[in-house]
């Protein structure tokens, strides 16, 4: 090999990148100790931005494309090198390639659960989780704010800040709402829209654009998720003394089935018969008892939520003394969830005799 090859050898005249991952966010090109040569092919290929950086300083960038690197491609490195009049040395400088495409299914989630005020099931702490898509928007800015002088920067060094922000802008929403929790489902494209939308200046000060977020599941905590398994299927069953008769049906047709009951089928179906008999019987009957023998209902308990806390029970006579409000939610059994207080018709009379408010003053 001669000289002129040996020298020609230290001068890089291919400039391009190959990206074989999947969360490659930006790469600085491996120059070493050589030099680029005046003239040199520089490739950006479709999904991908280059920016050129010498001493400290953002010079160039440049698009998807193939380009000859002379000094009218390069205008501001020119200037910053000083060349004129199309002088043709080698140059020194820093070549980031910068991943353009959309990161997908990047994962965020709650740690612990948040406490939230709900409209009808009252103070409840949820969970969450969904995914987001991120995409490079200013290579320039994201260099400068972040990968300064990393030759290697992934989607995981700034996917744990992201799910932060993310956490803070949910709860944050959550908390302003108001949105009932059973109506959460049915929301949660508009939901997730809302909060991506909401937290889009913050991730472009990084050069970032944040385009999809989606939220997947808001659960509650098991026991609560139990209760209202339960109160659904309450509301299912509708009729119970309907529901009573048809239970008492199937125990005579299980009963009579049972070869084993101690007695022969005709008898165990001949007591079945009349123990349904009697249980509907006393069922059509105990609407007609003679209202003295009724003994009088108990006294109706109240609670009041606040601050977080449920208070009480307490008496009718004893809310107003306890801190009751109009704008106070209240809650006493038989209710399906917590209402405000001057929603509430058995109340009306309480607030009734508060006298009205002295008039102001002359």
């Amino acid at each position: 090999m001669g000289l002129f090859d040996k020298i020609r050898g230290e001068f890089i005249d291919i400039i391009e990148w190959l990206d074989n991952t999947n969360d490659t966010i930006a790469y600085r090109f491996e120059r070493h100790n050589n030099e680029i040569k005046m003239g040199a092919k520089l490739t950006v290929r479709p999904g991908q931005k280059a920016v050129f950086v010498n001493e400290g300083q953002v010079a160039d960038t440049f698009e998807p494309g193939m380009y000859e690197l002379t000094t009218q491609n390069l205008p501001l490195l020119s200037t910053l090198q000083g060349w004129k009049y199309g002088f043709n040395s080698p140059f020194k400088a820093e070549v980031y390639f910068f991943n353009t495409r959309i990161f997908t299914n990047l994962k965020w989630g709650t740690a612990n659960p948040i406490t939230v005020r709900d409209q009808e099931l009252g103070p409840i702490r949820l969970r969450a989780f969904g995914s987001y898509n991120l995409r490079v928007d200013d290579p320039a800015h994201l260099l400068q704010e972040l990968v300064s002088t990393d030759g290697l920067y992934q989607v995981d060094e700034i996917s744990d800040q992201i799910r932060n922000m993310i956490m803070t802008s949910f709860a944050t929403f959550l908390g302003t709402s108001r949105i009932p929790l059973l109506d959460f489902a049915s929301r949660y494209g508009e939901l997730g829209e809302t909060i991506r939308v909401a937290m889009q200046p913050e991730i472009q000060r990084f050069g970032l654009q944040l385009t999809q977020l989606l939220i997947e599941n808001v659960s509650l905590p098991p026991e609560v998720e139990t209760a209202l398994d339960k109160r659904a299927s309450m509301g299912i069953i509708g009729n119970m003394q309907q529901y009573a008769q048809f239970q008492a049906a199937n125990a005579i047709e299980a009963s009579a089935n049972n070869p084993a009951g101690g007695g022969t089928p005709a008898l165990d179906f001949g007591v079945g018969i009349a123990m349904g008999q009697q249980l509907i019987s006393a069922m059509q009957q105990a609407p007609q008892v003679a209202p003295q023998a009724v003994p009088p209902p108990p006294m109706m308990q109240w609670f009041i939520s606040r601050d977080g806390q449920n208070l009480g029970p307490f008496a009718p006579n004893q809310l107003l003394a306890n801190g009751l409000t109009r704008e106070s939610y209240v809650w006493r059994n038989g209710m399906a969830g917590w209402l405000v207080a001057s929603e509430v018709p058995e109340l009306a009379g309480i607030f009734a005799t508060v006298p009205p408010p002295p008039p102001p003053a002359a």
